[in-house]
Parts: structure tokens; sequence; C-alpha cells
């Protein structure tokens, strides 16, 4: 018998009093609960076995061999009762299939400061901490790598022995129609070379998790995760026990921001040592931890070549980017991806080639911060558009809206947008701004600019492609008219528990209160793949729609018996069920309810979803498409001080096409939060490290790490657009992270119009625009981009080429000597960093 729980007499009568304490993975009897640490008594016939803390010993360099762990002194130390080590949990996991190369605890080596290395639990966190400085780890130190640029020029020693090449993990390259024809058509060409620092997501609330193993030997593991399903997954890998006997509950979330969307080490550890303990073994990160355990922005070197008619028409676009992804591979391959997959939903582009690089650095590793691998490439298009509509003379809100994508179209790149609302967007936020009055006309030191952008509604396929759907949810009515509603998703701050009752109480008339929602256990709900990628309002939503109209179908035939109505005729609203021709014809919700289970039987349906198939065939195409894409814009207007360099943020108007509002409140939450998010990482977020190479975190405390205040907020002004979409619930898209992508770039023109300064990178900080102020090309920013052997291209058709979404197996490649026209020198493109 596990777990410690007293002995019962036959009957459930009170047993012999005697309690079981566990010591390691052995059972004894004790006699007298005064002599057994191991219990809690809650009454007098319940004792439930005393919770375990766990410590993590971390590596303090930040790439090594692993000699030696010694855990001996640990082991023999006051209130331990377990240690691990690497060997004890051998097998890898990852959250994607071709990047399983994470150990709970380090077998061999470590790739960055804060790798685990050993575990220890213990009855207090004391006692913990105490065993965990106890343990003694020798290293044989390797070269770090600690940069884009070093990590291509050094491809030894390699920190994984899988990748693409040295230290790039993956290498990507994709063209679509004939590029290098683009060129020659287009009057003008421009090329531009970017920055786009690291940020970590700073939740207020740290990881936490806790396991404990049941009676019958079941795992379960409480955790602040966004991927319930996921942990479930590496759980049952790493601990080699059947899926069906592991059960994870998600926990409420104090914030993720997509933080908190892989598997961690963390969490497999305490079910480890539950298992061996037989007791509940808590953990939670401090905030140090949480900044090495990361996964947030990926610092991202981007260089972008345009070739444009006179009006401003894309003729052929060139994106390169270089992802410094840190020391593992998290979403890493997904990530890299997505620098180049949204560059075409927003404008036309005509032809589109795209190459990216992805490479391991011993630095924490990077993955899914709020709008995943977009924000980056975001900054470079729509700071890169400013650029050319100076040059051409053309006011920058009215170029984009000259060559918007069309809704119901598809793009170069064979991406299907819907639902289009960004020509509404632009014009909200132009006429609240009074933005023709004031661009280009305000007092030097004032400025004010303009960006847009595009999210995602959920990714198209799932991280483990097969054919099951990505969401699903049940529905139990009761005879007293209340409505039980059970979905894999989990509420991250987002609102998402609301939209879900919002959803169902639409579909059968009743109040949201009237509903419970079950969610985030991998046991009592059916599968949602997380809440990431801005999916859970679209999939989830349509899924409750479905199994809603099911359950409303059943209330609907019993009512029209018993009225004598049509089914057409019956409405179903303030908790009734009734004839619309004669609407004090009718009953209440709970009496058809009633009625439904004395005919059908207990009333529970089910609803589920799958996105529509892709249009794109290619290798690379599973990233990129969605079920629908919302749409944003933004005016920032600001103070910049020429002596200091100091930028003041006065007021930000942000429009976003949500396709139909579900919810106002939670959609300016969320706008206002991607507001604040992205503010931060134009002014002054950066995850970076100490200057003498070993490999520390500068700042990771949320006292020295800075983030916006209350006090550097600014006025935020919030346009809802409705524009809505035929795939989502109700026409609903996604608010979640879309809005934030705008801010940076838009932050970036203003300070041009203010002081005439291009400042390339972000943060955007008073020294930067110091420097470009001194510089004679007025400009601040990274000179270049590293040389990168890219693979051969998979070439695709465009659609207006005739393609069909699958690579030209007999296409050319571009010959060298048809080089399209140099690019324009014009002082805003280029210059050296200063």
């Amino acid at each position: 018998m596990a777990g410690g729980s007293s002995v019962r007499g036959p009957g459930g009568g009170r047993g012999n009093g005697r309690a079981l304490r566990v010591v390691g993975s052995s059972v004894r009897k004790v006699d007298g609960l005064s002599k057994c640490a191991g219990v809690t008594k809650f009454a007098d016939d319940i004792v439930l076995p005393r919770m375990l803390f766990c410590k993590l010993h971390r590596s303090p360099v930040p790439h090594a061999r692993i000699v030696r762990v010694n855990t001996s002194k640990a082991a023999k130390m006051p209130g331990v009762l377990a240690v691990l080590t690497g060997k004890d949990l051998p097998i890898p996991f990852g959250i994607l299939p071709v990047s399983q190369d994470e150990h709970a605890l380090c077998l061999d080596k470590v790739r960055l400061v804060g790798d685990p290395v050993a575990a220890v639990a213990a009855v207090d966190e004391d006692a913990a901490f105490d065993a965990m400085n106890a343990i003694e780890v020798e290293y044989e130190p390797l070269d770090p790598i600690l940069s884009i640029e070093e990590a291509i020029r050094k491809p030894s020693p390699r920190i994984h022995d899988y990748g693409d090449e040295g230290n790039i993990h993956k290498k990507v390259a994709l063209e679509f129609g004939d590029v290098e024809r683009g060129f020659r058509e287009a009057d003008r060409i421009f090329e531009d070379t970017f920055y786009y620092e690291g940020s970590t997501h700073l939740p207020m609330e740290q990881h936490a998790a806790v396991g404990m193993v049941d009676p019958d030997g079941k795992v379960t593991v409480w955790s602040s995760t966004q991927t319930p399903h996921y942990v479930h997954r590496a759980l049952a890998k790493v601990l080699e026990m059947p899926p069906a006997h592991i059960r994870v509950i998600a926990c409420p979330n104090g914030g993720g921001f997509g933080g908190k969307s892989d598997p961690f080490n963390h969490e497999i550890v305490v079910a480890k040592l539950a298992l061996l303990t037989g007791r509940p073994v808590k953990i939670t990160l401090t905030r140090e931890e949480v900044f090495y355990c990361h996964r947030g922005r990926h610092p991202v070197l981007m260089q972008i070549r345009t070739g444009v008619a006179k009006d401003g028409a894309i003729k052929a676009m060139h994106f390169k980017s270089y992802l410094d992804g840190g020391g593992y591979g998290s979403y890493g391959v997904a990530s890299t991806y997505y620098t180049g997959a949204l560059q075409t939903v927003t404008y036309n582009v005509e032809t589109y080639r795209f190459q990216g690089a992805r490479v391991f650095t011993n630095k924490p590793p990077c993955g899914p911060k709020r709008g995943h691998g977009t924000p980056q490439p975001r900054f470079a298009l729509e700071v890169h558009l400013d650029k050319i509509a100076a040059t051409l003379g053309v006011d920058p809100a009215e170029l984009r809206l000259r060559h918007l994508v069309a809704p119901g179209s598809l793009t170069a790149n064979y991406l299907r947008v819907g639902s289009m609302g960004l020509g509404k967007c632009i014009g909200a936020v132009v006429e609240g701004s009074e933005w023709k009055k004031k661009f280009r006309r305000l007092p030097r030191g004032k400025g004010i600019g303009l960006a847009c952008s595009s999210y995602l509604c959920g990714a198209g396929l799932p991280i483990y492609w097969n054919n099951m759907p990505h969401t699903g949810v049940q529905i139990r009515l009761d005879r007293g008219g209340g409505v039980a509603v059970f979905c894999g998703e989990i509420d991250i701050g987002q609102g998402s528990d609301t939209v879900l009752a919002q959803v169902v109480a639409e579909v059968l008339g009743i109040d949201p209160y009237d509903i419970r929602i079950v969610f985030g256990d991998t046991d009592l709900t059916p599968v949602d793949l997380g809440s990431y990628s801005s999916r859970v309002t679209l999939m989830m939503g349509n899924a409750a729609i479905q199994a809603a109209e099911r359950a409303r179908e059943l209330l609907a035939k019993v009512a029209a018996e018993k009225l004598g109505v049509s089914v057409e005729r019956l409405g179903f609203g303030e908790r009734r069920v009734f004839d619309v021709e004669d609407p004090d014809r009718g009953m209440t919700f709970a009496e058809a309810v009633v009625l439904a289970e004395s005919r059908f039987g207990t009333i529970g349906t089910v609803g589920s979803y799958t996105p529509p198939p892709s249009a794109g065939k290619y290798k690379g195409s599973g990233v990129g498409p969605s079920p629908a894409y919302s749409f944003s814009a933004a005016v920032v207007e600001l103070d910049v001080d020429p002596e200091t360099g100091w930028v003041r943020v006065e007021r930000i108007h942000l429009a976003h096409d949500v396709g139909q509002c579900i919810n106002p409140v939670l959609v300016v939450g969320q706008i206002e939060g991607s507001v604040y998010m992205g503010l931060g990482e134009a002014l002054m977020e950066e995850q970076v490290f100490r200057a003498n190479r070993n490999g520390v975190h500068r700042q990771p405390s949320m006292l020295e790490y800075k983030s916006p205040t209350t006090m550097e907020m600014p006025d935020v002004v919030s346009y809802i657009i409705e524009d809505p979409d035929p795939n989502g619930p109700f026409g609903a898209k996604e608010v979640g992270q879309g809005p934030l992508l705008p801010i940076a770039p838009a932050v970036v023109n203003a300070v041009f119009d203010a002081v005439g300064v291009r400042i390339d990178e972000v943060p955007v900080t008073p020294e930067k625009i110091l420097k470009a102020l001194e510089s004679p090309a007025k400009r601040y920013g990274p000179k270049g981009v590293p040389d990168v052997k890219w693979p051969d291209p998979i070439r695709v058709p465009a659609p207006w080429e005739g393609g069909t979404g699958r690579p030209d197996e007999g296409g050319e490649p571009a010959v060298a000597s048809e080089r399209a026209p140099a690019p324009d020198r014009a002082p805003h493109a280029r210059g050296p960093r200063s």
C-alpha cells in the first residue's frame, strides 16, 4: 500500500491506528503519529503523506562536460529523502518531435548556466536548499558559444550532436514565384538590416509544479502550464509509464505569454521524486531560475531587400533572418519558419524569397513569447516600409492602404486570408490620432509613427501531425438547468474560460453563470492542444458551438412536440425555450432538459474542431497557415529629448480587427496588455548577459530587468474593429497576441519623425538615439549579416503563376549573371552600427 494513508478496516471502519511512513521507495509501519514525520493528520481517521520540497542543482558554467556528480553528502543530510541525477531520467524529451534534445537532469553535458544537473527532495525548503548546495559536480569546461555570429563562425565545439551544420540548428530556404524577375521589373530596390533583441515573458507567477502518486500507483502532476496535453506526453515518455496512468492538471496561470508552453525539467523531476518517495513533491522556481528557463523572444538579426514599383507595389522581397536559439531546440524550428511566414498576409507581395537560420548558443533556450517568431520580422518590415514611403514621398498610411491583401485571397506562400479588416484599422487610428494634421508637421522633438501587423488564429497543424481534432468539448445538462462544460483548454489570464461559458450560453439561451467549467485536466477533459498561437477562442469556440448545438437539437425536439410547433419555430433565450411567433408559449430551460432526459436518457454531447487543410504542399508549409488572421494598426505619439535621447510615449492608438467581438472588456484588456508588452520590448526590455563570457544573466530579477511600470505606460486608445470571419465562432478572431506586433515599429517610426534618425534595432535606448544623432548616416543599427551557406531553395510557383502549392520539380535556379539592380543607398538604408 503506497501513499501513506491510514489503514482502514472492513466496511470503511477505523483500522489499527498505525500509519505508513515512506523512506525513499520503501514503506514501513510506524506506531504512533508522533513518531511519523512523513504524515500529516487531518482528522481522527484521515492521515495523508506530508509534502516534500524539491530543489534543483544547476550548472554555474555555460558549456562543459560533466565528469562526476557526487551526491553522497546531500543524501545523508537531515530531512533529505531522495536525490536524483541524470542517470535516473535518461530519456530525452522536447516540445517538437524533431527536437527531443532535453533531459530532466543533464546526463553528460551542460549547455547553459542554469542547466539542472541534480535534484533533491526534503521535508522543507531549507533542508532541500542546503542539500542542493552540498552536491558536488566536477566539470570539464568547453568553449562557450554566445552569439549568432560566433555560432556560425565556429562549428565546434558543437553544443548538440544534431542540427543542419555545426552549431546551426536549422536552415530554411523557400522561394515563391520568380523573385529575380520581380527585382528586374522593380523601379526601385531598397535594402535594410535590423536587429531585435531578445526578451523574457516576466509573468508575475513563477513556474511551479506538484507531483503525487495515488494509492494505485498512478501519477498526478499539478503545474502552471499552458500545455497540459504536451506535458502529459513528455511525462509518459520519460517516466516510461502508460499515458492512462498519468494525470496532468493545469492550474490557472498567473501569466504565461508563451513561457509555460514547453514541458519543463521540474515537472518531470517532481513526478519522478513522488514515485520514489510515495509522497507529494512540490517545486517553485525562483525568479532567477525562471530567467534561465526562459523560452522567451529570440534575438533576431534580419536583412530585407525589396523591389517596388513607382507606386510602392512590392514586386519582389528577399527576407533573411538569423535567430539566436539558446541552448536547446524548444519550438525553434517552428520559430525559424515563423520569422518568414507572415510577411505576405498584410500587403501584396508578388514574389517572395525567405532564408532563415537558427543557431545554438550557450544561453537560456528561446521559444514562443507572445507573437511567437513574428514581432521581429514585423518590426523589420514596417520600419522598412516607412523608409520606402519616405523615399517615394508617400504618406506611410496611404502606401499601406494602396496595397492591402484582398479578403478571401491566397498569398504568394499559399496562406489563405479570410476576412481582412486592416483597412478599417488603419482608417480608425489615422482618424483618431489626427494623423494627417500631425505627420511631418510637429515641432522637433515630437513625433508620430504608424505600423501595422497580422497574426494567426491558431496554427493549421498540430505539433505532432495527425488527423485528430485540435480540441474537444463535452457538455452535460442536468435536471436543474445547470450545464457542465469540459474542455482541456487552460486560462492563462486571457479569459478563455469566460469565452467558453459565453459561447455555450449563447447557443443554449441561458446565463453564463448557469455554466460550470471544467478545464485543463487530462483525466477529465477532452484533449485541447494548449493555450498558444492565439488558438483557443477560434478552435475551442467552434467545438463548443458544435457540442451546444447538438444539445439544443435534443431539447428542441422534445420541446417542439410538447408545444405542438415545428422545431424551426423554437427560440432559446432567457433560460427559456419558446415559440418565436408566440413567445409566451414555452417552458423553462430546466423543464426542457427534464423532457429530453425522460426521452433520451442522460443528456451529454460532444464537439470538436479541426482546421481546414492548408493550401501549401511544400516542406515548411505547416507553419503559417491558420483558419483566420487578425489585423492591427497602431499610431504612436511621443516626445524625444535631443539633448538626452530620452523617449516619452504620450499616447498609443491601437485598432484591432477581432472578427466578431464576443466580450468587449476582455478584448480591450488584451489590446492594452499587448501594448504594454510591445512598449517594453521597444524601449527597455532585453535578455542580455555579462561581457566576461561566463554566460551569466546581467539582470535576472524584476528589480534589474526593466519593464514598463504605470509611470511609463501612456494613454491607450483602443478601437475594436469587427469584420467577422466565416471560420471563427460567430465570426470571432484572436486578440491575445496580434496587437503587440505593430508597437515597436510604430515607436521607431515616430522617433524618426521626431528627430530624424533611424534606430534599426530595439530596444530604443537614449544612448542609441544620441549615437544616431552624432552619426553621419543618422542611423544606429547592425551593419550587415554573417555569411551562411544556404541550401538550394524549395521553389514554389506563386498562385498567379499557375502554381498549385507544390514545389516546382523542374524549376531552374536563377542565373548568377541575371542580377537585379543595386539597391538604393539612401542615407536611411544602411550604415555601420555606431
